[in-house]
């Protein structure tokens, strides 16, 4: 991969590793139930706020990015993700966890639609799949990092919030590093910064799939974050502190799967690869639903994580590929399907209350069928 600048491309990929503390929401949801004797259904909602703002924002963001330039974009992310993660360390309780969350929510949202188009400023266009998909791998080893440091706070502190701050902080050093790093931007076209401008991309068929796709790897990658240490605690009675490894094994999977990614994406055609993905992942959630040996689940959490490593870099840089003229609004379309995804949760909430938690776990089944079914026909 070839860099037009390392000193300008580390920021930015700091940039998606600070993006990956939005996964801390998993463990998060699964302490908020213990700590204030929550059901699934309502725990859940933490979640559903991190993510409900995807919906809600997305498209104004990229509209406002076209005025302000993404770097400024990542910058306001920044900012807004670090103070948003202090709120719950000062005071806890379940209103005020919400509204932190809810913060950290807005912040991913403004990073997520503008990082992946700021990275197209410091490397090659030819080889942005295999970059978002470095920029995946970066993020999944924060989203590993994050359960790892709330597990260590539980144990030797008897306090997982202690793992917010420092994350604030990480967030706070990279807005230092972003504002100090020159980065020469894409001309802005303003007469593209309206609503309007963004029909053509809500009228073809092309983008409104790759939409859904986006929408179901977000569902199957939070289901799996979240209710993986239920089912090891549910079909082995570990301790939740315990169970979060489960979480730990799949992030560390996933981010090999990243580092296969950033391979076979240079050298190959990402429809090609993509079946293989989506294929795993439905052998992998198969044996979630049906084995109960903690060997066949690691391994069925592995492959797990394999495969949702690399779907969604594969549908984005499609999405920006097709409509090369408009990707800051391709970007926050995109960005737009991550609350799609979030909103399977409370639906498997509501299932695993009233049937159990493997009944639940037919949601991302289902998602993994329909990325499957998509990718073999190359409607991706």
């Amino acid at each position: 991969m070839k860099l037009l600048s390392t000193s300008k491309a580390v920021p930015v990929f700091l940039g998606f590793f600070v993006m990956g503390f939005i996964d801390l929401v998993g463990i998060a949801t699964n302490y908020a139930r213990v700590d204030f004797g929550l059901k699934a259904s309502v725990a859940n909602l933490l979640p559903l706020m991190v993510f409900l703002w995807f919906a809600l924002f997305s498209f104004p963001f990229s509209l406002l990015m076209n005025r302000t330039g993404r770097k400024k974009m990542v910058i306001a992310g920044l900012i807004i993700t670090s103070l948003s993660l202090l709120l719950p360390f000062i005071k806890y309780n379940f209103p005020l966890l919400l509204v932190g969350f809810a913060g950290v929510g807005i912040g991913n949202t403004i990073l997520q639609v503008s990082v992946n188009p700021l990275l197209g400023n410091v490397i090659d266009t030819d080889k942005m799949a295999a970059a978002l998909t470095g920029g995946q791998l970066i993020k999944s080893f924060a989203s590993l990092l994050g359960p790892v440091l709330v597990g260590i706070s539980a144990h030797l502190l008897n306090n997982w919030r202690f793992t917010l701050p420092l994350l604030s902080a990480v967030a706070l050093i990279n807005v230092v590093w972003l504002r100090a790093t020159p980065i020469r931007e894409n001309a802005v076209v303003e007469e593209r910064t309206t609503w309007k401008a963004c029909l053509p991309l809500l009228q073809s068929k092309d983008m409104i799939l790759l939409f859904l796709g986006i929408a179901a790897i977000v569902g199957i990658d939070i289901s799996l974050n979240t209710l993986l240490p239920q089912l090891l605690q549910l079909r082995h009675g570990w301790s939740l502190p315990q169970a979060g490894l489960a979480t730990s094994v799949y992030f560390i999977s996933r981010m090999v799967g990243s580092l296969i990614g950033i391979f076979a994406l240079s050298g190959s055609k990402a429809n090609q690869f993509l079946p293989i993905c989506t294929i795993a992942g439905i052998a992998g959630m198969t044996g979630l639903l049906f084995f109960t040996p903690l060997w066949l689940l690691a391994v069925c959490i592995v492959l797990n994580g394999l495969a949702v490593a690399n779907v969604f870099p594969v549908l984005f840089s499609s999405a920006l590929k097709k409509m090369p003229t408009m990707q800051n609004e391709v970007s926050g379309l995109m960005i737009m399907g991550v609350s799609g995804g979030a909103l399977f949760l409370p639906l498997m909430g509501i299932i695993a209350d009233s049937y159990g938690l493997t009944a639940a776990l037919g949601i991302p089944f289902l998602l993994w069928l329909f990325l499957t079914g998509n990718a073999v026909l190359r409607k991706f």
